[in-house]
């Protein structure tokens, strides 16, 4: 009996070493698979890192470029009359002459009775601003060297959101383009107007652009500045008596904007 006792404690003992050792073993296999797994993966994904890093750089590059061409332009404009420097913005976007001249040649009635030294843009980023958006620079800066105002700030709006740009009209239009969303369904004007006055200081006078009527309610008495509306695009009914009342109750003026 004695003999079989300890046989049989000599076989538990055995048996336990058995599964310790085949606990090992399977955590060493499955640590041997992990790094494999991860050294597969690093060699696909590293050569693609790369390849993204490298076009990021080149777009970067690219953007530099841009901007540099861009602050050289204002520069030289800065001595040029007001038509030499609507001619140079339009050549720059291909638009000097011909049937693209025809169709971007701006007329706005009005833009030389904004008050005070200084203009603040409130500009429409929603989706259906998005086909007017390779124009919208272009076109701003037009309207800004022909209204003889100093841009003081730029903010767009879309869906609730909105933020504020400042500094020279090239850094402010640059980071426009970069930051502007031009999705989303929700024109919130009167969020806007809010965000504006709370960002930058209180301009002579805003100037609003868009193509639809506010979502929002716009708090007409609360808006420090007059306002000065420009309806784009074939704006509907709607659209246009929203934008004139806003005009009327700031002490502003709806202007007509004409691409002929």
């Amino acid at each position: 009996m004695k003999i079989k006792r300890r046989s049989g404690a000599t076989n538990v003992h055995e048996s336990f070493s058995d599964i310790a050792l085949l606990m090992l073993a399977t955590f060493i296999f499955l640590l041997v698979t992990i790094l494999i797994t991860s050294k597969i993966q690093e060699t696909v994904q590293v050569p693609r890192l790369q390849e993204e890093i490298q076009a990021l750089k080149q777009e970067i590059k690219t953007m530099e470029k841009d901007n540099d061409r861009l602050y050289r332009e204002l520069d030289e404009m800065a001595g040029m009359s007001t038509e030499t420097q609507v001619e140079a913005i339009l050549e720059s976007v291909g638009l000097s002459s011909g049937k693209g001249r025809h169709d971007f040649d701006l007329f706005v009635k009005g833009i030389k009775e904004l008050p005070g030294k200084d203009m603040h843009l409130v500009v429409d980023a929603t989706g259906s601003m998005h086909g007017a958006a390779t124009f919208l620079v272009p076109l701003l800066r037009v309207i800004v060297i022909r209204s003889g105002k100093q841009l003081s700030a730029v903010t767009w709006f879309s869906d609730g959101q909105a933020e504020t740009y400042q500094g020279t009209m090239g850094e402010m239009f640059d980071n426009f383009m970069k930051g502007a969303p031009f999705i989303g369904n929700n024109e919130t004007i009167g969020d806007a107007f809010i965000r504006a006055e709370q960002n930058a200081h209180v301009p002579g006078a805003y100037v609003l652009l868009g193509d639809e009527p506010s979502d929002d309610r716009i708090y007409y008495l609360d808006i420090p500045a007059p306002v000065f509306t420009i309806p784009i695009g074939k704006a509907n009914p709607s659209t246009r008596y929203q934008y004139q009342t806003l005009a009327d109750k700031t002490g502003g003026k709806m202007l007509e904007l004409e691409l002929r």
